[in-house]
């Protein structure tokens, strides 16, 4: 199970007395017992003390209620037979001498170097023993998954089996199977198991329609959390398509039904017992439940898991461009009523997007006819779509909307990748623009290829002044402007120029490149 937030230490559970001014709940031997608190002025020595008659509760009440129960019930018979406890155990490796997490743990070799803010909960699985420093254990992992085919095929999360050794997967009637083939798309954080000795007639569940989820339904999440077998916990969907940052690829069913560290992979599945999502990671500042679950929606695993089973990779179309969200500010800037769709900070030579005429500023609000509300959406409307087909796009050009054709192609794998970006404060002497509080300097072929740049083109920030308009939008050393407002510069002189056009007071939009990519700015007084 993936946490978000960074956690803090564990304390024992301890169950609170409760008082209030009026009425106070206690615990005494085990039983529970109430009582009131008077002022002395109020209280009357030989007053027989009366009890109040037990509310009546309506039999359509206790009708509905128990209607809910047999929901619950019912559900979880259907699926819990096929909900299955994934064990990995890797080769033995050496525990570095500085992996000492909270409580004496240690984590799996290969996760020490990880962002505290995405580490996973391996330290607090079942199965991971406290070594002393410099000692030698395997690494190990644990988790849930489900089975979604009579002859063995499991579907869980790639985090719950990634790292390699050996992999058993133990079945809710006891049986034990070690898993002969894993298929696995980081991108999603999907894995799909194959169980070894051609298994048939076992237990499966059924992929339902993610999409027809609304906040409000209930839904049941089934796992093995802390080690626990077959736990079935309740709950509603609490929001959809959420992106959290902890994959390439996000459209999050978020859920308050409890999940804890071990139901990673396990499903969450709606009240006719059909899965609508695969549990995989939770927001927490504790390290365990705090109503806040992400799951992967059943339309992207019905999506994914056929590429798995028959290339044991997964296909994705892509526009090449690259893209951000629009805020207010930046909705302003591009004479927009209100923020949506998904802004075009650049467009990668000979791709997609290129071929179609699609131009940086321009904002993307309709692709193969749907609406686009953001640009996570955008990336899952495209990336779905069939390679080599032809796809109607919508854009905001100027205020005016523009029909565009671009014909999607297969992304290739480096289109991700990174580019390092050196400081180049102090390196380079540049001229300052006080009424910003930047310092920029032409950008020279030396200077692109320390920062991972195929063209020199645009002015390099240098310097940015503390406390400046510059710094309170976000501006920072080594960022590239390229254009401003609509005009591309390409040195100092015509960045100065193109200043001279623009007033701060209203907002100066900005084109910037830096290691992540380019992005628009909107520096403002």
């Amino acid at each position: 199970m993936r946490r978000i937030y960074e956690q803090k230490g564990h304390g024992a559970a301890r169950l609170p007395l409760l008082f209030s001014g009026v009425l106070a709940l206690g615990i005494v031997s085990g039983g529970l017992f109430f009582w009131s608190h008077q002022s002395t002025a109020e209280q009357q020595p030989n007053a027989i003390p009366t009890v109040a008659s037990s509310p009546v509760v309506p039999d359509q009440a206790v009708t509905h209620a128990n209607a809910l129960s047999q929901a619950f019930r019912a559900t979880s018979e259907k699926v819990l037979p096929a909900v299955v406890s994934i064990q990995r155990t890797g080769e033995v490796q050496p525990v570095k001498q500085n992996i000492r997490p909270r409580g004496g743990q240690r984590l799996p070799p290969g996760m020490e170097d990880l962002d505290p803010l995405l580490k996973r909960f391996f330290e607090d699985m079942p199965g991971l023993q406290e070594m002393p420093r410099g000692g030698i254990s395997p690494s190990q992992s644990s988790g849930s998954g489900v089975l979604i085919d009579s002859k063995g095929i499991v579907l869980t999360n790639n985090h719950v089996v990634a790292g390699g050794g050996k992999i058993v997967v133990r079945l809710h009637d006891g049986r034990t199977f070690e898993a002969q083939d894993v298929m696995t798309d980081p991108g999603t954080d999907l894995a799909i198991l194959k169980l070894a000795g051609n298994p048939s007639n076992l237990p499966t569940a059924t992929l339902g329609n993610s999409d027809e989820m609304q906040i409000g339904d209930w839904v049941l999440a089934l796992g093995q959390p802390f080690g626990l077998q077959d736990t079935v916990t309740q709950g509603i969907i609490s929001a959809t398509n959420r992106g959290i940052g902890i994959t390439k690829h996000e459209e999050f069913l978020q859920t308050d039904a409890a999940i804890n560290p071990g139901n990673s992979g396990g499903p969450l599945v709606n009240l006719r017992g059909e899965i609508v999502g695969i549990n995989t990671a939770i927001s927490t500042t504790s390290g365990g439940y705090q109503g806040i679950g992400f799951a992967i929606p059943a339309n992207v695993v019905k999506w994914v898991v056929p590429q798995l089973l028959k290339d044991g990779t997964v296909h994705r179309a892509f526009l090449g461009v690259g893209i951000q969200e629009v805020d207010q500010a930046l909705a302003d800037q591009l004479g927009m009523d209100r923020p949506t769709g998904a802004l075009i900070t650049d467009v990668q030579a000979d791709s997609p997007a290129a071929k179609a005429g699609v131009k940086s500023q321009d904002v993307i609000v309709e692709f193969a006819g749907m609406r686009v509300t953001s640009p996570r959406h955008l990336q899952a409307l495209v990336s779905r779509s069939t390679l080599g087909s032809e796809q109607a796009l919508k854009v905001l050009r100027e205020g005016k909307e523009v029909s565009l054709t671009v014909q999607v192609r297969e992304r290739p794998a480096s289109f991700d990748e990174p580019i390092s970006s050196p400081q180049t404060e102090g390196a380079i002497k540049g001229q300052e623009f006080q009424s910003l509080g930047l310092e920029v300097a032409t950008l020279t072929d030396d200077v692109a290829l320390t920062l991972g740049l195929e063209k020199a083109e645009g002015v390099v920030i240098v310097n940015v002044a503390e406390g400046s308009p510059a710094e309170k939008a976000g501006l920072q050393s080594s960022q590239v402007i390229t254009q401003v407002g609509r005009t591309p510069v390409k040195t100092v002189e015509e960045f100065s120029a193109a200043m001279k056009d623009v007033s701060l007071s209203k907002g100066v939009l900005l084109l910037v490149r830096s290691a992540e990519g380019s992005r628009f700015i909107v520096v403002k007084e």
